[in-house]
């Protein structure tokens, strides 16, 4: 699938009060800034229009858009996050999507359902079921993604170490090839992909990010990155340290469709 257009924010200034477990200290607003646009840049040279949404500074962590919707070619879903301090993202996200999609579903109370637990691959959705996403959210979802003739599948974060979502473990590159962190090959049925490990000490870069003819990946990673290189895909070093200090990687930074 290639993508058109993106969704994008920049940070707000009360990013650093936003959730985050990773301990790697406050983020520096500006440098976080800096990075965004570079981010957003590195979009438009993959061929993607941006559309730019205003910080929001009353929900902290609304940079990642991501986390706010589903998106398929004919419809959006509106998600309904899981930390309860985001969900106020949900109704300004709906207002955007309208714009572009016609046919747009929710998920309702009591489901919970992050995007970043959300992981497209060609036309089945792996759905994360964790702390974010809860089993009555994946259901809402399920359900959806069937009526627009999609399959998905279920897989259980609950008790892995180290994951926020799903995409922070997993990011599919095309061609039934997945970027994987070790270990995460036992909590479902992979057989038919070709796996790319990423070493235990560079497993944040498992949120790589493709997006038409570009791999985006975490600078500071090496291994992973020669090992895309070596599959002969063309790479793009994106610094993104500040969004890594709130639990963030590349996905979250963007709703693509």
């Amino acid at each position: 699938m290639r993508f058109k257009q993106a969704i994008v924010r920049p940070p707000c200034d009360s990013f650093a009060q936003g959730i985050t477990d990773a301990n790697l200290g406050a983020p520096e607003l500006n440098l976080a800034q800096e990075q965004h646009r570079a981010y957003c840049a590195a979009l438009e040279k993959c061929g993607i229009s941006l559309v730019m949404l205003q910080p929001d500074i009353r929900f902290p962590d609304s940079t990642f858009v991501e986390d706010a919707a589903v998106l398929t070619r004919n419809l959006a879903i509106i998600s309904r996050p899981g930390a309860a301090s985001r969900r106020g993202e949900a109704a300004g996200m709906k207002q955007v999507l309208s714009r572009y999609f016609d046919n747009i579903h929710t998920i309702h109370p009591p489901g919970t359902l992050d995007g970043g637990d959300i992981c497209q691959v060609e036309n089945h959705f792996f759905i994360g079921i964790s702390a974010r996403t809860n089993a009555d959210g994946a259901d809402q979802l399920a359900s959806i993604l069937m009526g627009d003739g999609y399959r998905s599948s279920f897989i259980d974060l609950r008790g892995y170490d180290g994951i926020l979502h799903l995409k922070s473990g997993i990011a599919y590159l095309g061609d039934q090839r997945l970027v994987m962190q070790s270990g995460m090959e036992k909590l479902a049925n992979f057989d038919n992909f070709e796996i790319v490990y990423v070493d235990p000490d560079e497993s944040y870069a498992a949120n790589c990010l493709r997006v038409n003819d570009y791999i985006l990946v975490a600078e500071g990673f090496p291994k992973i990155t020669a090992k895309l290189f070596q599959l002969g895909y063309k790479v793009m070093k994106i610094k993104i340290s500040e969004f890594q200090k709130m639990d963030g990687g590349l996905s979250c930074l963007s709703l693509r469709f």
